[in-house]
């Protein structure tokens, strides 16, 4: 009888390598392969490890789409570690019944740590600094040797003012003496913007105002290329850029051309467009720090994420109620 109970339980698929203990329990109610792997899976080989697969556990590389869903009827759940969820058609999924979720709130302080850091290691030229030491050009001081601009009492510009974006308001405020000013899709509660005494602007304006931008919108067909040439021209040429979003959200090329040409003093970069590639361009100014998409990197707050998107994935297979569904209407559109 065990054996044939075991033989019963779902199987769910776990795209990528993972913590052992969040696949441990993963397998104390399914069935699970495990893809071992650093590699995202090509689509014909997610397609090919999702049959007979009731759920999966991706990251936020995974792509899952109307093509993928069809090549897997049995598929019910689709669970995501990541935040950002533009690697999943959520529209396609609930017109398969389908259930995606995604893994917000638990990596945004740790974010809004690194985006912090990273605007402050750009504004301060830390990267550049280095990168000449190391290359034993340090031979003696000079009254302007890699001056920056300073971050306390500045005009900080976040644009998007979700849960990331507001831990870094935070920051900024309280921390730094910052002026903060931000744009979003919809303004803020009064509350909430006096509590880090946020301004909103209209995004021309915020983008004129800012001595530091910091970008956390979601990536959507809206968002692509939000801040391109025409916006990275209303900036202060001793403006800062900071992408901590998606790649696609600015405009890679555009914006290697702005620093080549000072026309902006210098960005931070997490994310790109196409990546893991990174544009060209962008490896050849010296004004740009470039991050491998580690904002949410501690190994806590990876863990965290892990498992929410197990806890996910075990309520959508067993009845439960998943904390931090994409589309709840899923089930009830499953033929």
């Amino acid at each position: 009888m065990a054996d044939m109970a075991a033989d019963e339980r779902l199987r769910v698929l776990v795209a990528r390598r993972l913590f052992p203990e969040v696949v441990e329990r993963l397998g104390a109610h399914f069935d699970v392969d495990y893809r071992e792997s650093d590699e995202p899976a090509e689509p014909d080989v997610l397609a090919a490890r999702l049959q007979g697969c009731a759920g999966a556990l991706i990251a936020g590389t995974e792509r899952i789409d109307a093509a993928l869903l069809d090549a897997c009827p049995g598929l019910r759940a689709v669970c995501s570690m990541a935040v950002g969820f533009n690697n999943i058609d959520v529209p396609a999924c609930t017109a398969h019944g389908v259930l995606a979720t995604n893994a917000p709130g638990v990596l945004t302080e740790t974010t809004a740590d690194f985006g912090f850091a990273l605007m402050m290691a750009t504004a301060r030229r830390i990267a550049e600094g280095e990168h000449w030491l190391r290359a034993g050009k340090w031979t003696h001081w000079t009254v302007d040797l890699f001056a920056g601009s300073d971050v306390h009492g500045a005009t900080l510009g976040i644009l998007g003012m979700g849960r990331i974006g507001q831990a870094i308001a935070r920051r900024g405020a309280l921390g730094f003496g910052m002026k903060v000013a931000y744009h979003n899709r919809s303004r803020l509660p009064a509350a909430d913007e006096a509590a880090v005494g946020a301004r909103y602007l209209g995004l021309t304006d915020l983008l004129r105002e800012a001595d530091h931008l910091i970008i956390v919108v979601p990536y959507t067909p809206e968002t692509h290329h939000l801040v391109g040439a025409a916006e990275l021209a209303l900036m202060k040429p001793t403006a800062t850029l900071t992408n901590i979003a998606r790649g696609g959200v600015v405009d890679d090329a555009a914006l290697a051309e702005a620093l080549r040409e000072r026309r902006v003093a210098a960005a931070g970069l997490d994310v790109f467009e196409g990546e893991p590639s990174v544009h060209p361009a962008l490896l050849q100014v010296p004004n740009v720090v470039l991050t491998p998409h580690i904002a949410s990197a501690s190994l806590p707050t990876r863990r965290a994420m892990a498992n929410l998107a197990a806890t996910n994935l075990i309520a959508a297979l067993t009845g439960g109620t998943p904390p931090t569904p994409l589309n709840p209407q899923a089930a009830a559109s499953r033929r």
